[in-house]
């Protein structure tokens, strides 16, 4: 027998017995007991608009799972009374919390967004060992917490899958902790896609008086401006970045000249006196593993500083896995969008001027310096080189040590 329910009335009659914590509650509870299309329906009935049950059934389904009952007697604690966060009772949580997601970190080059594939439970069971004591869901609120957000798989096509790829993840998770831990320079470095140079449309939006739109050219033809490279360096320890912008062709010259530049204007004012210097970069490219011009250009930079240059590359097709692509290229992105990139010196200012919420920063220069291509590199001159290969994957992990020379002796 079929009930006749008005709950236009149903609201009614409670309005004014609600405070707007239980009345969050009840239009939840009653969405949820309501066929297809509850939410709408009970949001016209109540008066709220349906972002209002959405978090009611959130804050439902949160209240169940950690198994705390609710009893009509309970006192509404004051702002700020509630109970203290995981991390203000446990302050080693977050940092090995970390320490269990870094090797495992995804993220899309031209989004900050940024997920682990580990599940909550696991890193639950995990943190567990570690002295822990923390449900999988206050894993999940605290992954939210700091940016991250579990998702389901999506089949795309990204290159090769790589053997030993999450190894090499870890080898390079390792790396970087071991230098952060002595204090010594490690950089995120990548060279982001070539701008056209000129008033062409840039993708995205931004605010203009309306109907007032910026007008660009019809066709995006390179013009005698050419296209412009930004090569970057990011110090994933400071989150500072620094860019280097060319219009010349992206080389193994233009990309070591880059660091280079770092080292002068941010690496070596912060470092002193380092004499080693951890590089994470890409497995092809200007800074490719088997790019023979790349390797000799280190050589030159680390016989002209006296340091040691230790390089480890990511697999085949895990470009994205670079720190540099979601913690600077994006914030770049977003800070340029839909404004037209006219000169170089404008492309110099936008990225001058990109900030992020973490705190980063960027210095930006431009170079006027043009590089040859097609420079061959000869087997005897690599035989020159002073280079050790490391064990795990050598084509991957190496470091370029000083030659000792009667310059450097």
């Amino acid at each position: 027998m079929k009930v006749k329910f008005d709950c236009k009335k149903f609201f009614e009659d409670l309005d004014g017995f609600l405070d707007e914590k239980t009345r969050r509650y009840v239009v939840a509870a009653a969405s949820s007991a309501t066929e297809y299309g509850g939410a709408t329906l009970v949001a016209k009935a109540a008066g709220i608009s349906r972002s209002v049950i959405y978090n009611g059934q959130k804050e439902l389904k949160a209240i169940k799972d950690v198994s705390i009952p609710i009893h009509s007697t309970v006192k509404q604690r004051k702002k700020g009374a509630g109970p203290k966060w995981a991390i203000d009772k446990d302050p080693g949580l977050l940092k090995d919390l970390n320490s269990l997601i870094q090797p495992y970190v995804h993220g899309d080059p031209e989004s900050p967004l940024r997920w682990t594939s580990r599940s909550l439970r696991h890193l639950a069971t995990e943190l567990g060992t570690m002295g822990h004591q923390i449900s999988h869901v206050s894993v999940g609120k605290l992954l939210e917490s700091i940016g991250y957000t579990l998702q389901s798989n999506k089949k795309s096509h990204e290159g090769g899958n790589s053997h030993d790829r999450d190894g090499q993840f870890k080898h390079i998770n390792q790396c970087v902790t071991a230098f952060q831990d002595e204090d010594l320079p490690v950089i995120s470095v990548d060279a982001k896609k070539k701008e056209l140079v000129g008033n062409f449309k840039n993708a995205g939006r931004e605010y203009h008086p309306m109907g007032m739109p910026p007008e660009v050219e019809v066709y995006d033809f390179v013009n005698e401006n050419g296209k412009a490279t930004p090569y970057g360096i990011y110090d994933i320890t400071a989150n500072e970045g620094f860019v280097n912008v060319s219009i010349s062709p992206d080389t193994a010259a233009f990309a070591v000249d880059s660091i280079r530049r770092w080292w002068k204007v941010m690496g070596m004012p912060r470092y002193g006196e380092a004499r080693a210097l951890l590089i994470n970069a890409d497995g092809g490219g200007s800074n490719g593993s088997h790019n023979k011009l790349w390797k000799v250009e280190l050589q030159k930079m680390a016989n002209d500083y006296d340091m040691s240059i230790y390089v480890s590359h990511f697999p085949p097709g895990t470009s994205k896995w670079n720190k540099i692509e979601h913690k600077m290229f994006a914030f770049i992105s977003m800070n340029w969008r839909g404004k037209p990139l006219q000169t170089t010196e404008i492309i110099v200012k936008l990225i001058a001027n990109t900030k992020s919420k973490g705190g980063l920063s960027i210095k930006a220069e431009l170079s006027k310096k043009m590089y040859k291509t097609g420079v061959k590199i000869t087997d005897d001159k690599m035989g020159e080189l002073n280079i050790l290969y490391n064990d795990f994957h050598p084509e991957w992990n190496y470091v370029i040590m000083p030659q000792k020379t009667a310059s450097n002796v």
